[in-house]
């Protein structure tokens, strides 16, 4: 699967990881993309060490070594992390027809570049297809014939998409009220338990001090029917999380530090284009044991179960389940 060049154009997002971001930035210097778009957020007046870092950081545009044209956005402000990338990745589609997109703790394989750019080729036309995504946490526990199927869970974990999908980002969710109301996420996702998390999700993202941005992604692929490819193996290792992380803090997301990027060869094709409802059934398990809103659930309904708290307690806890 490997070329010469890249002709697709990537964009990195990055901010204050230098060490993260040099790691990134090797990775794509393997396979010389002939453009490279790198944003970056501004330093936060609260934390003394962010200017330091984010100058490191921002240093990495001069070890470009190889024939490339190089853009860049550097804000002077911090934005948070809902409008510096949702801006960043408009700024990247108002130059590019399509693209890679990698944030500074993203480490991709070398075959991930390639198997975008072959399909952003294949399915550039395809309305039918919003994303192609970079990660597979199944474990094994599904087989696949071909090298990628169709999921209505999209990761952003290292990714590709088109200008044409991308232009249904909406970071206020100005739809979303009525949407709401009408209950179309069941239209979407046959999975009630499924859906009820993404609402979870998209709940705090129409709120306007939410700093989540990927939320209003996966709505944009929701409300318009869209799919997302997931490759067969898992081609990028997020290795962001933990105390540095903007929303991965959690320890649980540790767990997907652990899938390491793997090399794929001769892409296989499937023969439809249709979601694949048993493998997005086990992600969702894997989901369950990792998000803190799923597992959190769970342990307080266990606590019911038990019996070892008083009626009021237990009627408490119900609301808050409810809610």
């Amino acid at each position: 699967m490997k070329k010469d060049l890249l002709a697709t154009p990537v964009l990195l997002l990055i901010f204050n990881r230098p060490d993260l971001t040099k790691e990134v930035f090797e990775t794509v210097r393997k396979v010389r993309p002939l453009e490279l778009y790198v944003a970056a957020d501004g330093a936060r007046d609260d934390h003394p060490d962010d200017a330091e870092k984010c100058l490191r950081a921002r240093d990495i545009v001069n070890q470009v070594d190889w024939n490339c044209r190089v853009e860049t956005l550097f804000r002077e402000e911090n934005l948070g992390c809902r409008v510096a990338i949702g801006s960043a990745i408009d700024w990247f589609f108002g130059r590019v027809e399509e693209g890679i997109i990698l944030e500074d703790d993203c480490i991709p394989s070398e075959s991930f570049f390639w198997f975008c750019e072959e399909l952003l080729e294949k399915y550039r036309y395809d309305q039918r297809i919003m994303q192609i995504s970079g990660n597979n946490y199944l474990f094994g526990k599904k087989q696949f014939k071909e090298s990628y199927y169709f999921s209505k869970l999209n990761g952003c974990w290292g990714w590709a998409t088109w200008k044409r999908a991308w232009r249904y980002y909406q970071e206020g969710l100005n739809t979303f009220e009525k949407f709401e109301e009408e209950k179309q996420i069941y239209n979407y996702f046959e999975n009630k338990k499924v859906a009820e998390w993404m609402m979870s999700y998209l709940e705090d993202a129409a709120k306007p001090g939410c700093s989540i941005w990927s939320a209003q992604w996966s709505y944009a692929l929701i409300v318009n029917n869209g799919l997302c490819i997931s490759p067969a193996i898992n081609l990028v290792q997020n290795v962001g999380f933990g105390e540095s992380a903007t929303h991965g803090k959690n320890k649980s997301f540790n767990f997907y530090s652990g899938f390491k990027h793997q090399e794929m060869g001769e892409i296989v094709h499937p023969p439809f284009v249709l979601p694949d409802r048993e493998a997005d059934d086990l992600y969702f398990e894997i989901i369950k044991k990792t998000d803190p809103r799923l597992f959190c659930e769970n342990k307080l309904k266990q606590i019911i179960k038990k019996k070892i708290i008083s009626g009021k307690m237990k009627d408490r806890i119900k609301s808050i389940l409810k809610k």
